[in-house]
């Protein structure tokens, strides 16, 4: 209701303050839904964007730079402390991304092979006797075996731990990293079994033999499990565990981490872990004979014969706990196998190219114009280098 006031003006009585609150409340509830549905709208598009790059297949890439190099036959290469390895039965080669020198040495050796640990590289002659120590910073020793060497492992720190043979007789041989001879001694099993493969953990403690052992026909593979630390220091020979298995070869075993080894064998592969005594964890049967394994600290890979002429080759994956993570039929043919820093599958044949998620995702194809030797993920999911023949690439797939 209107009044008159002393000077004559009227007054209007206040808006009910009830009637003010109600429609400051309703108009927030109006702001407050508008946000909601733009970010919501927002999540949905991103996570459908997310979901498409996740699941796109990539045929094609630009390339962002380019550097050409000079190789000669029978190079091969290699990923070590974030560079490039380049060796041949003459040399090795040190490079970073741009081709640019970081170390070289020269050598002679009829059958290079490498191993890599951390920040150690070893390089030897395998049946020959010369093995060098590097860094990233070039050599910090060499060693001369007396016998010829059958495999060779370097550790995080630099220690070497050489496989050896003379006629039916197996050694090993351990050296610092200057070279210099730690220990040796002849290595067989309880009944002549033939040592055929050795690992060594990160930290050099750990040591793990693989034995064949054929009698009267019968297949026998052994592991014996070595410990240079206290715990071993009370058993004999430091030998803390033997393990037997009847109708299996097992030519190749490694160290994914210092406390978790994986065994590959021609029935099944077996995961072993333990600080100190390693105990076997989980076991993958292998119905067929795999045509490749390969692993690193958190997965196991192998590629088996497919079905028929469509699938003629199937690639299975699992955690360290044995839990199957992928199962992927593979159509064509390859000749390397191997997982790349970021958990992904790279299959190389000649000049194809293919590269596949943990999951089973097909992420990319390519048919090169010459030779790819190496692929390196880089800063992005789409960035690559691609070490081909006398050329390093960087592309962005697309």
């Amino acid at each position: 209701m209107e009044e008159k006031d002393r000077k004559g003006f009227r007054t209007v009585a206040g808006t009910d303050e009830k009637e003010y609150k109600q429609k400051i409340r309703e108009h927030r509830l109006k702001v407050m839904k508008k946000v909601t549905i733009v970010v919501l709208i927002l999540f949905v598009v991103g996570a459908g964007l997310g979901v498409f790059m996740a699941f796109r297949h990539y045929e094609g890439f630009d390339v962002l730079a380019s550097v050409d190099r000079s190789d000669t036959e029978g190079t091969q290469f290699e990923v070590f402390a974030g560079n490039i390895l380049k060796y041949s039965n003459d040399g090795a080669f040190y490079l970073d991304a741009q081709n640019g020198l970081i170390w070289n040495q020269t050598y002679e050796m009829a059958m290079p092979q490498i191993d890599i640990c951390g920040d150690y590289l070893t390089i030897y002659d395998k049946r020959g006797s010369r093995i060098y120590i590097f860094t990233k910073d070039g050599l910090k020793g060499s060693i001369e075996t007396t016998l010829p060497i059958t495999q060779v492992c370097v550790a995080a720190q630099g220690t070497v731990a050489a496989l050896m043979q003379k006629d039916d007789a197996g050694y090993l041989a351990l050296y610092d990293r200057e070279g210099n001879n730690l220990a040796q001694g002849a290595i067989h099993g309880e009944k002549g079994g033939y040592p055929i493969a050795i690992a060594l953990s990160h930290d050099a403690i750990k040591l793990a033999v693989s034995m064949l052992d054929v009698n009267d026909g019968q297949v026998k593979s052994t592991l014996a499990f070595y410990n240079f630390g206290s715990v071993g220091q009370n058993e004999i020979d430091n030998c803390v565990g033997v393990i037997s298995f009847s109708d299996m070869v097992i030519p190749e075993i490694e160290f994914m981490t210092n406390d978790r080894m994986s065994a590959f064998g021609s029935s099944k592969i077996m995961i072993f872990e333990g600080k100190q005594k390693p105990e076997l964890k989980a076991e993958i049967p292998i119905d067929r004979e795999a045509k490749s394994v390969f692993c690193n600290e958190d997965y196991i890979g192998f590629i088996i014969p497919g079905d028929g002429e469509i699938v003629t080759h199937y690639m299975l994956v699992y955690d360290t706990n044995g839990k199957q993570t992928m199962g992927k039929d593979i159509g064509s043919e390859y000749g390397k196998a191997e997982f790349l820093s970021n958990n992904e599958i790279c299959l190389r044949n000649g000049s194809v190219c293919d590269i596949y998620t943990i999951r089973g995702v097909y992420k990319f194809h390519y048919e090169f114009d010459s030779e790819i030797y190496k692929v390196l993920p880089g800063i992005s999911r789409l960035n690559y280098t691609f070490v081909l023949k006398n050329v390093t690439e960087k592309v962005r797939l697309k």
